[in-house]
């Protein structure tokens, strides 16, 4: 098994080291570090640290080199940005500086998004986004749809303050699988619910998965108005929508 030891990055060490808490964080992201390379740890430490010049340069600097596009998006900057994913769910850093991150994170994404798009790798499917009627944030959101897209999905942004019939047509107009909803207050929890029961009512439950996420949600909240996965942050959101995505295709 990994140990902290074996990440090169001092910085990335003491990111995991001071900031996270949950032991299966710790591990994944000891895992992850220790298994790339010092350049893709040095893209991470970028996007830590909000260095969009260091991304670009460090970023372009590696494609040249014959790096494969998709161990620079996730061993350098998907990779950095889960841990600033951890962070701002935690409390440790703000909006602001999530703001100065994604920036750093997107330079280097400029890079690699044409690479995969010739590809063909940027066509996992089709995922609706949106903050729930009555709340007004979106950074959450925006982390999600972030970390969505880096993972090859198609994204359709409905914004905030989204009302459950938006929500179907927008899932109507894109033919979307998937859909996620946000909610940062508790008072817009039960708008998660309602939506649901909305998609319910107009006949097109079984056509779309739902997950749901935000700072006041939880597993439990998920399972009892129906959800089909819930995510404590940006990381998971990607990985229940691969989940999800798996069922879709599979037809379950």
């Amino acid at each position: 098994m990994a140990d902290l030891t074996d990440i090169l990055n001092e910085t990335i060490r003491a990111e995991i080291e001071d900031f996270l808490e949950d032991p299966n964080e710790i591990e994944t992201a000891i895992e992850l570090f220790s298994n790339a390379s010092e350049k893709m740890q040095l893209i991470a430490e970028a996007v830590i640290l909000g260095e969009d010049d260091e991304v670009d340069r460090i970023t372009q600097e590696s494609l040249e080199e014959g790096i494969d596009a998709l161990e620079v998006m996730d061993d350098g900057l998907i990779a950095g940005m889960s841990i600033v994913g951890i962070k701002f769910r935690e409390n440790v850093i703000f909006v602001p500086e999530v703001l100065v991150c994604a920036r750093a994170m997107k330079a280097g994404m400029a890079h690699i998004e044409p690479i995969l798009s010739s590809s063909g790798l940027m066509n996992k499917g089709t995922v609706v986004m949106g903050t729930v009627k009555g709340d007004l944030h979106d950074i959450g959101k925006n982390l999600c749809i972030m970390m969505l897209r880096g993972a090859g999905y198609t994204v359709v942004d409905c914004g905030v303050d989204t009302a459950p019939e938006e929500f179907i047509q927008a899932v109507r107009d894109n033919d979307a699988p998937i859909m996620g909803m946000s909610a940062l207050l508790t008072t817009t929890m039960p708008n998660m619910g309602k939506t649901i029961e909305a998609f319910v009512d107009e006949g097109i439950r079984a056509e779309v998965r739902i997950m749901v996420g935000g700072a006041p949600v939880t597993e439990d909240f998920a399972e009892s108005i129906g959800a089909d996965g819930y995510g404590k942050d940006a990381m998971a959101c990607v990985e229940v929508a691969n989940s999800l995505s798996g069922l879709v295709r599979d037809g379950a």
